[in-house]
């Protein structure tokens, strides 16, 4: 599985996330990406590392979910 670079993405839906780093979960191993939103009260996240590099069904087109933009 490809390494996630820290910075800006773009979701699907036109919100924008700060991915901070790759992390492992204590128990299952699973890789997770752990990011912030960069809007509203701008809250932590993590989500499965499969499941953000994943595409997703927008108007009959594959699209990722999240998508680089830039380093900062």
């Amino acid at each position: 599985m490809v390494a996630i670079q820290p910075g800006i993405y773009k979701h699907y839906k036109n919100k924008q996330y700060k991915v901070i780093c790759e992390a492992t979960h204590s128990e299952s191993k699973e890789q997770l990406v752990v990011y912030q939103c960069l809007y509203g009260d701008y809250s932590m996240w993590v989500r499965p590392k499969e499941m953000f590099l994943e595409l997703v069904e927008v108007e009959g087109r594959q699209v990722p979910r999240f998508e680089y933009i830039s380093e900062r």
